[in-house]
């Protein structure tokens, strides 16, 4: 075993130029026509993404941008030009139309004269900026649970508060200090939560003391979470993750005999298809495909990090102090206390999650893995991949109730599929595209990326 004990612990458009704020005129009571923005060379990729989430075309994508690129100058030209009387600025409509906010009636004028909406408020945005301080000032020593989200709003020249409870949100906002006029509390059930990626190799922390390394992410319909060795927690064992965040529980363990299990994750994670390399770059994992004997392979783990050798011998037996494993590969990569349970992956492929062994990164060693295929078939997982083909649902499930039954072929859910290999499935045959372990629900005409009928 290599368990360690331990103890406690879309701003990519550059502005092109800039209004001159000496530019400014004080006289021009009506808005000036803007001029026309000029074309900005955007990223494919994020034009691609702002017509699918916003709903534009390619054109109206590529003139909002340049709209905002002309917004984004102006708005900060005025900031420097009105001094304590700013009150903010934003943009609105798929045109940008851009309004700044002044808290002196005759700046009107000169914000209009550069073409520009303005907005006369009660309030400059540094007076709101303190009242907003007050509030991050009060929360740092108890986070208030009433009071989920605040922030200063431009629009409404003010400090909006979230809170599920309102009324405990404004004793808040009073013990804090902060000018309470300047304060808005709206009723909310938002509820933010961290956001953190599971990757191979990272560590984890078992909830009683001890650092362990993730195997791979995995899916179990929509839970998500990954494999790891069973040597490492029992069933009901709390864990946290790399950062000492709250991570997960041990829904399955089995050790000895076996040495397997597999920790379902809060939603505060999310399983990602890899597993952390030299220098802390992402290995993609694209399937499941055991490497035969003599294969070069290499190990991810926590204490150690990225290290490589050569497969041995499949189907191993190997007694530890706590009794027997058997099944499991045997390799020359070295590992150390802490690396249990660290994926071990041939090219794109996960072979298995670290055991035991023997030795250590010094001088040299030989290890033990358990190959992760048994794992996501003990426990029904899918493996999480660059290749997935979408989320076919828990393999356990009893399936589509439109499904006309088993048609036959040869197909059979469980199976480990290479590249190259063919099946029957009903009056058609198959050949794999690439390497996986085959899940109900990932039938050969459902899931093209890994099938091709011939």
């Amino acid at each position: 075993m290599l368990h360690r004990s331990f103890k406690g612990a879309c701003a990519a458009v550059v502005a092109a130029g800039a209004l001159a704020a000496g530019a400014l005129q004080a006289s021009a009571a009506e808005p000036a026509p803007a001029a026309a923005p000029s074309a900005v060379a955007a990223d494919p990729q994020l034009l691609d993404a702002l017509q699918r989430d916003l709903g534009l075309s390619q054109a109206e994508a590529e003139r909002r941008l340049a709209a905002e690129s002309r917004a984004t100058a102006d708005a900060n030209a005025l900031r420097a030009a009105l001094g304590d009387s700013f009150a903010g600025a934003w943009v609105s409509g798929d045109s940008a139309r851009l309004t700044v906010a002044t808290s002196k009636a005759a700046d009107a004028a000169r914000i209009t004269a550069e073409g520009v909406r303005a907005k006369v408020v009660p309030h400059g945005l540094s007076d709101l900026e303190a009242a907003k301080a007050a509030l991050d000032e009060a929360a740092e020593g108890q986070a208030p649970d009433a009071a989920r989200v605040w922030y200063v709003d431009v629009p409404s020249n003010s400090v909006v508060v979230h809170s599920p409870r309102p009324a405990d949100a404004r004793d808040f906002v009073a013990d804090s200090g902060a000018d309470a006029d300047l304060v808005r509390v709206v009723a909310s059930d938002e509820s933010p939560r961290p956001l953190y990626d599971l990757r191979g190799g990272d560590a984890y922390y078992m909830g009683s003391g001890g650092r362990c390394s993730v195997g791979f992410s995995v899916t179990r319909g929509s839970q998500q979470g990954f494999a790891t060795a069973g040597h490492c927690g029992r069933t009901g064992t709390t864990t946290s993750g790399y950062n000492q965040a709250s991570q997960g529980t041990f829904q399955g363990s089995s050790f000895p005999g076996n040495d397997y299990a597999w920790v379902a994750t809060n939603s505060s994670w999310t399983a990602t298809p890899y597993v952390k390399g030299s220098g802390g770059q992402n290995i993609q994992v694209a399937g499941s495909t055991q490497a035969p004997v003599g294969a070069s392979i290499c190990r991810s783990g926590s204490t150690t990090g990225w290290h490589c050798g050569t497969i041995q011998q499949h189907n191993t037996s190997v007694t530890y102090p706590e009794g027997t494993i058997t099944g499991v590969t045997r390799t020359s990569v070295c590992a150390e206390p802490g690396d249990s349970g660290g994926a071990y992956i041939s090219g794109s492929q996960a072979q298995g999650v670290t055991s035991g062994g023997s030795g250590n990164c010094r001088t040299g060693g030989t290890t033990y893995h358990q190959p992760i295929n048994e794992i996501l078939q003990a426990y029904g997982l899918t493996l999480k991949t660059t290749t997935d083909p979408g989320d076919p649902g828990d393999p356990g499930d009893p399936g589509d109730p439109g499904d006309p039954g088993d048609p036959g072929g040869t197909w059979a859910a469980g199976t480990t599929y290479k590249a190259g290999d063919t099946v029957t499935y009903g009056s058609a045959t198959y050949r794999c595209l690439q390497g996986h372990q085959a899940q109900k629900g990932w039938e050969p005409p459902n899931v093209p990326a890994l099938w091709q009928r011939v």
